[in-house]
C-alpha cells in the first residue's frame, strides 16, 4: 500500500507522490511569538512533526520549513501593555518557543525563517502583484485585490459573493472591496517599520508565508500544513497571492490538523480555556503528552483533559515495561523459564513482530493514522509480555535474540512517532554542571539539565539582541568549560559536545 493523505484542496484521500521521488518539501505555519504557546498550539506542531518523522521513516529526505512571525499586531500590543520594545518581546518568546519544542521532542525545522529577516522578499512579492494588477496601493498601504484572482475560495469551498471580510483583515473604506486584504501596512507612530517603495511600513500577516515558502522551497512544493482554523482566511489568501504572482500551484497537498477542545470548545487564549504547554510538561513527561495526542487522528478534534493525560501515562508505562525488562535482561544476563519454549511459541512471537511492523505501516500509510499505529504497538506489547511470562529467555538464553528483536521493533516504531521508550543515553545527556552554571549566570532555579541549557541559550539570544556581548560570551565560555559548544544554525542555536 502506498501512502495516502487527505488533501484539503480536493476533499479526498489521494496517493502521495512528491515532486521528486525520495524528497519531500514541507511548509508548516509556525507561531506568532507574543506569548508562551498553549497545549492547543502544541498539537499542531506535534502533528506535523509526526508526519515529518514518518515520511523520513519511509526513506524520504524531508525539507521542513516553519516560519516564525516575529512582527505582528499581537506582538506590538503585548509590548505596549508591558511597556517593552516589540523586538524584545519577539526575541523572548521565540527563544521560549524553541525551548518548549525541544522539550516536547519536536524536531528542529530544516529552516525556520523569521518575518523580520524576509522583508525584502515580501516587498518584492507585493511589487510583483501590483505590477500584474492583482494589488494596489492606497496612501502607503498595499492591498491584494481578491476579485482579481478567479480561484479565490477554492481551498475553503466558500463562495466569494457570500463572504464577509475575514479575521485579521481590517475593514477599511479605502479598499476597493471589503474582502481585499493587506499586503503592506503603512507606518504608525511607535510601531516597527521598514522602508519600501510605498513608504515606511511593515508586512501584512498573510504575505510572509508566501514569500518564505517561495524562497526556501520554490514555486510549487509538496505539502503545506497548519491547523484547521488557518484554512480561511490565511491559507486561502496565501494561495491567492502566491498563485497570482507565479501562475503555478502553491502546494500540491494541503494538510490540516484538527483543533484541541475543552468542553466542546476550541482551546484559545481569547476564550481563556487554555493551559500552557510548559505547565503541562511540569506534571507530565513529553512522551506521555505525545501519546495522548496521537491516540486521536491528527485531523479530528481532540478533547483535552488531565484525566486523558493520566490515562496516557498508564498506557505509556505499558509500552515501556517490556522494553525495560528486555534491556535489563541484556545488561544483567537474567534468564528464567516457567516452562520450556516450543518452536511454535517462538514462531508466534516472530510472527507478532512481523505483523506489528506491517500493521504499523498500513495504518500510517492511511493518512497518518497514529491511533491505529499505536494499537499495533500495544498488540506486540501483549505478545511480548505473554512470551516473557511463560518462557523468559529460555533455559540456555535461546529466546534472547528474538526478545531483542521485539524490543528494537517497539523502540523503532515508537520512535517514528517521536515517542522515546528508553531514556537519553549517558553519552548524549548534558552534564549536571549546566544546572549550576545556569543558576550562577541567570538565577535559574530548575533542576533539569536540558532546561538549564535551553535557559542559557535563551539568555544568550537576549543578550545578543541587546548587544550585551559580555553576557553572551559568559554563556558561551561557561558551556565551553563543560565541554559543550554552541552551534548557531538557521533555525536557532543548539548545544553539542565539543
Amino acid at each position: 500500500m502506498s501512502l495516502r493523505v487527505h488533501n484539503t484542496a480536493t476533499r479526498r484521500k489521494e496517493a502521495f507522490l512528491p515532486r521528486n521521488p525520495g524528497e519531500v518539501s514541507m511548509y508548516v505555519c509556525g507561531p506568532t511569538v507574543y506569548n508562551h504557546i498553549h497545549i492547543g498550539n502544541a498539537r499542531t506542531f506535534l502533528s506535523f512533526d509526526v508526519i515529518r518523522r514518518y515520511l523520513e521513516f519511509r526513506g524520504n529526505e524531508v525539507t521542513f520549513v516553519q516560519n516564525i512571525t516575529d512582527v505582528d499586531d499581537k506582538i506590538i500590543t503585548r509590548a505596549a501593555e508591558e511597556g517593552r520594545d516589540w523586538f524584545e518581546v519577539a526575541v523572548e518568546y521565540t527563544a521560549e518557543f524553541q525551548k518548549i519544542m525541544a522539550r516536547l521532542e519536536v524536531k528542529t525545522p530544516t529552516v525556520a525563517p523569521k518575518a523580520t529577516e524576509m522583508i525584502p522578499e515580501m516587498i518584492e512579492l507585493a511589487s510583483r502583484l501590483i505590477d500584474s494588477g492583482h494589488a494596489y496601493e492606497v496612501d502607503g498601504d498595499v492591498y491584494f485585490s481578491v476579485r482579481s484572482f478567479p480561484g479565490y475560495g477554492k481551498l475553503s469551498g466558500r463562495d466569494i459573493d457570500e463572504m464577509n471580510a475575514g479575521s485579521r483583515v481590517e475593514v477599511d473604506e479605502r479598499k476597493r472591496d471589503p474582502l481585499d486584504f493587506a499586503l503592506w501596512k503603512s507606518a504608525k507612530p511607535g510601531e516597527p517599520k521598514w522602508p519600501s517603495p510605498w513608504g515606511d511600513g511593515r508586512p501584512g500577516w498573510h504575505l510572509e508565508c508566501s514569500a518564505m515558502s517561495e524562497k526556501e522551497l520554490g514555486v510549487t512544493f509538496d505539502i503545506h500544513g497548519g491547523a484547521a482554523d488557518l484554512v480561511f482566511p490565511h491559507h486561502e489568501n496565501e494561495i491567492a497571492q502566491s498563485e497570482a504572482a507565479t501562475g503555478a500551484p502553491l502546494a500540491n497537498y494541503w494538510l490540516h490538523g484538527g483543533l484541541l477542545r475543552v468542553d466542546q470548545e476550541k482551546m484559545s487564549k481569547s476564550l481563556g480555556n487554555f493551559m500552557l504547554l510548559r505547565d503541562v510538561l511540569e506534571d507530565f513527561e513529553p512522551a506521555v503528552v505525545r501519546l495522548m495526542m496521537l491516540q486521536t487522528h491528527y485531523r479530528s478534534p481532540l478533547e483535552f483533559s488531565v484525566h486523558r493525560l493520566q490515562e496516557a501515562r498508564t498506557a505509556y508505562e505499558r509500552l515501556v515495561v517490556p522494553v525495560r525488562a528486555i534491556a535489563e535482561i541484556e545488561s544483567e544476563g537474567r534468564r528464567w523459564a516457567d516452562e520450556p519454549t516450543s518452536a511454535e511459541a517462538r514462531e508466534e512471537l516472530a510472527g507478532a513482530i512481523g505483523r506489528t511492523r506491517e500493521a504499523f505501516v498500513t495504518e500510517m500509510d492511511d493518512d497518518f493514522n497514529t491511533a491505529g499505529a499505536l494499537a499495533a504497538l500495544f498488540e506486540l506489547v501483549r505478545a511480548v509480555n505473554r512470551f516473557l511470562g511463560r518462557f523468559g529467555t529460555g533455559d540456555d538464553g535461546e529466546n534472547l535474540p528474538l526478545l531483542i528483536e521485539a524490543k528494537e521493533t517497539l523502540i523503532e516504531l515508537a520512535g517514528a512517532l517521536g515517542i522515546a521508550l528508553l531514556g537519553t543515553s549517558d553519552e548524549d545527556a548534558y552534564p549536571d554542571e549546566v544546572i549550576a552554571l545556569a543558576r550562577e549566570l541567570l538565577g535559574h532555579e530548575g533542576a533539569n539539565a536540558e532546561d538549564a541549557v535551553q535557559a542559557l541559550l535563551a539568555a544568550r539570544e537576549t543578550a545578543r539582541s541587546e548587544r550585551d556581548w559580555s553576557k553572551a560570551d559568559q554563556v558561551r565560555d561557561g558551556l565551553a568549560a563543560l565541554g559543550l559548544a554552541i552551534e548557531d544554525t538557521p533555525s536557532g542555536a543548539r548545544v553539542r559536545r565539543s
